[in-house]
């Protein structure tokens, strides 16, 4: 019989390991929610890492270098990861999804299926006793950071996602989803070092740009997206009823580079453009449109006037 720590460690790098019955795990309603450590030590060490930078101090470089992979990245997750894998809102290649798959890789948010399938669970159950992360069922802090920790989201839910489990290759890169960061954290440390030795005047080094641009800025990456999950339920304004608390706010469409017009995207899931109107700035989908103008994707959904239109009343009844 497996030791089930060891099993647990060995998921940190394998997911999926386990009993078949993983792969479909309990709801909330069977269970209730509960942290499982022994899982959570590699998302915990993340941001223990962080405090690194007491000790290999900061250069304009690191930190130039971790604010633009914050963005770029987050154009990752909120392009590729939410509206080609969980929502299908443009077409593309066999070849670029692979390509879209890795480049989502790089985030360190697990892979494109169980990013999917959770995401289509929140969908399915908006605010209600089955969304893994709602502000309103479970509190703030469950649904910004505590849900990561949970036994039942550890596993992809592939029920959720038939459409993409018939590609072996996603199948991989969900099943091993830490290679790319891996990768890319090496890479990083490889860059500083580089630097170091041959641009001393840059003033950074191996392990600073390892801290700052793989640490911090996945970090900052990760609570900047999960504040969809929070914070979007819980502050701005709701221009169409929706049956949740899904909100618009400017604010954390800058953050997340278009994912903060929240109701709009609960209202309507299946366009490419979550800014409906051109004054809401959606810079996500101003960077698709410039992939299909260069071929890479296309068939991207727009919005129907008939579901812009559908706002809900005014006070008043104007």
């Amino acid at each position: 019989m497996a030791n089930p720590i060891l099993t647990d460690i060995r998921r940190w790098f394998e997911s999926g390991v386990g009993a078949p019955e993983e792969l479909n795990p309990p709801t909330f309603q069977e269970v209730p929610y509960q942290i499982d450590w022994i899982r959570s030590i590699p998302f915990i060490a993340l941001h223990l890492v962080c405090f690194g930078v007491i000790f290999v101090g900061w250069s304009p470089v690191a930190v130039a270098v971790a604010i633009s992979l914050y963005f770029v990245r987050m154009f990752f997750i909120t392009g590729f990861y939410h509206r080609y894998f969980s929502h299908k809102t443009f077409k593309t290649s066999r070849f670029m999804q692979f390509v879209l798959a890795l480049l989502g890789l790089s985030c360190t948010q697990k892979g494109p299926l169980w990013w999917a399938a959770h995401h289509r669970v929140h969908h399915k159950h908006s605010d209600g006793p089955e969304d893994p992360h709602s502000p309103l069922q479970h509190g703030p802090f469950w649904s910004h950071i505590g849900w990561i920790t949970d036994q039942r989201n550890f596993p992809t839910r592939v029920s959720m996602v038939p459409d993409l489990m018939r590609f072996r290759e996603l199948r991989f890169l969900d099943r091993f989803d830490l290679l790319v960061p891996i990768v890319m954290a090496f890479s990083l440390f490889g860059l500083g070092k580089f630097l170091s030795l041959y641009f001393p005047g840059s003033g950074t080094s191996g392990w600073q740009m390892l801290i700052w641009g793989f640490f911090v800025s996945t970090i900052l990456l990760f609570h900047g997206s999960c504040s969809i999950n929070s914070l979007a339920h819980l502050m701005g304004r709701k221009r169409y009823d929706t049956g949740d608390e899904s909100r618009n706010s400017f604010l954390l469409s800058l953050v997340t580079l278009g994912e903060g017009w929240h109701n709009n995207h609960h209202h309507y899931p299946a366009t490419v453009h979550q800014g409906f109107f051109w004054w809401e700035v959606d810079i996500t989908f101003y960077l698709l449109k410039i992939m299909s103008w260069l071929g890479l994707i296309w068939d991207l959904r727009p919005v129907p006037e008939r579901v812009r239109a559908a706002r809900l009343p005014r006070p008043g009844g104007v």
